[in-house]
């Protein structure tokens, strides 16, 4: 998180902090829901699948959610749409709740247990999309005083002057132009102009 302008050292210490947090309780939820979904694809594939697409489905599902996360943030400071990777972060965070409970000891603690890592990766979305907050603990408490807007310059009122006589001027021609014949302008394809004579 990009630190305020205004923020003090108490406020970088604290999103630093922050920031730790985030990234150990990201790797460890990441951990628990990449082997409940490699788990969960490997139980329900045909026999023979190789083990490479238990891994290559846990991939797919977890780096997912965490690119659409990126992409809901730049396009939030860019002022883009975020309806898409919205949709897929959510649709990527079911999948992964779902594979977590699929494999879960069957029961309410069971199936909490695994859902865990997923319920972490929300609430993680929620931390990471919120304002950030330093910025709302600087923002002033009340309105902002506008500065009052210049006087109007004053205009002075031009001086009346005696009548000016206007001098009639002759309008003016363009200037000739000489003649160029048809036959100084060459065509490629060997058709003569109209009016040109063929000999």
């Amino acid at each position: 998180m990009k630190p305020h302008p205004t923020a003090t050292r108490a406020d970088r210490v604290e999103g630093l902090v922050l920031v730790v947090i985030l990234l150990i309780v990201a790797g460890f939820a990441g951990a628990a829901s990449f082997t409940h979904v490699k788990d969960w694809t490997l139980d329900n594939s045909p026999a023979g699948t190789g083990e490479w697409f238990g891994w290559a489905n846990a991939v797919i599902s977890e780096l997912i959610p965490a690119a659409a996360l990126l992409t809901i943030r730049r396009r939030r400071r860019s002022g883009g749409s975020i309806g898409y990777p919205m949709f897929l972060l959510v649709a990527a965070v079911a999948l992964s709740l779902a594979a977590q409970l699929a494999v879960a000891k069957p029961g309410l603690s069971g199936w909490l247990l695994s859902a865990v890592p997923a319920l972490a990766f929300i609430g993680l979305s929620k931390l990471v999309l919120s304002t950030d907050p330093a910025l709302a603990d600087n923002a002033p408490a009340g309105p902002v005083a506008q500065p009052a807007p210049p006087a109007p310059a004053t205009v002075a009122a031009p001086a009346v002057s005696e009548p000016v006589a206007l001098v009639p001027v002759d309008p003016a021609f363009p200037a000739p132009v000489a003649p160029v014949p048809p036959a100084a302008f060459v065509r490629r394809n060997g058709v003569p102009l109209i009016g040109e004579v063929t000999r």
